[in-house]
């Protein structure tokens, strides 16, 4: 089965994260899998919303670790494949026209919770629990994450996401802002396709004026090109290194001798 599957019906195009094992875990290939996906929907009148959703108990654990490894470590293969799919990623969040629904359920870490900062409508199974983790493995927020959750939810609590990785249950998402509901898991993904529905029987051209009118896309851009030259230097870092092998390791890191 493939990574990412890939459906359309009823002018839903449906990207569903498919490694149940890794708890869908993101690998570079997946990313442009992604990307390819969005370009696909914006230039292919017949897709009005694209939904995104994961299979098993996770929505996703985030970036695979092995590929930070391999970047940071200067292998072969993380020199040659780098952050180019994730960033042609990150750029299709940001400038996507179409509507965006999510539908996420247990773990949703790292770019599993930033990536629901673009989606227009957010379904959270009542198992969703989002995490920030960035700064416990030494690195920093990506996706623009660094302007958008202190401008949802104010700077004490998204600094101890960031900070403290501090975990956002699905009640407390909606209650802050960062999602629209919560339904029970076994109807999740229901619910999303729900929502999807309606968006795309709304008119296609005023739907995206909306979005145009509602995001600073040019702003959002400049945050992530900053925060990508500060992930990748980090990504670089003797910090970064003992943080991966920690969790090779199954131990705590030890950043102390870094001061």
């Amino acid at each position: 089965m493939p990574d990412i599957e890939i459906s359309s019906s009823g002018g839903i195009l449906s990207l569903v994260l498919n490694r149940p094992a890794k708890r869908n875990a993101l690998t570079d290939a997946m990313y442009g899998t992604l990307a390819d996906a969005f370009a696909h929907a914006e230039s292919d009148r017949a897709t009005r919303v694209i939904l995104l959703a994961g299979e098993g108990e996770s929505f996703t654990a985030g970036n695979d670790i092995a590929d930070f490894v391999a970047v940071t470590s200067g292998t072969a293969a993380g020199q040659a494949s780098g952050p180019g799919n994730v960033l042609r990623f990150l750029d299709a969040l940001a400038t996507c026209t179409l509507p965006l629904v999510s539908a996420a359920q247990g773990h949703a870490v790292g770019i599993g919770t930033t990536l629901l900062l673009h989606c227009d409508h957010v379904v959270l199974g009542e198992s969703a629990r989002l995490s920030t983790p960035f700064v416990n493995l030494a690195l920093v927020p990506e996706a623009a994450s660094s302007l958008l959750i202190p401008r949802r939810i104010g700077h004490p609590r998204a600094y101890a996401m960031f900070a403290l990785a501090e975990i956002v249950t699905a009640e407390q998402a909606v209650a802050w802002g960062l999602a629209n509901t919560v339904v029970p898991d076994t109807t999740l993904r229901e619910a999303a396709l729900d929502v999807a529905g309606r968006l795309a029987a709304q008119p296609r051209e005023a739907l995206a004026i909306t979005k145009r009118l509602m995001r600073d896309t040019a702003t959002i851009r400049a945050r992530m090109d900053e925060e990508n030259d500060a992930f990748m230097a980090r990504l670089r870092s003797p910090e970064a290194m003992e943080a991966f092998t920690a969790f090779a390791e199954r131990r705590k890191p030890d950043f102390s001798r870094f001061d």
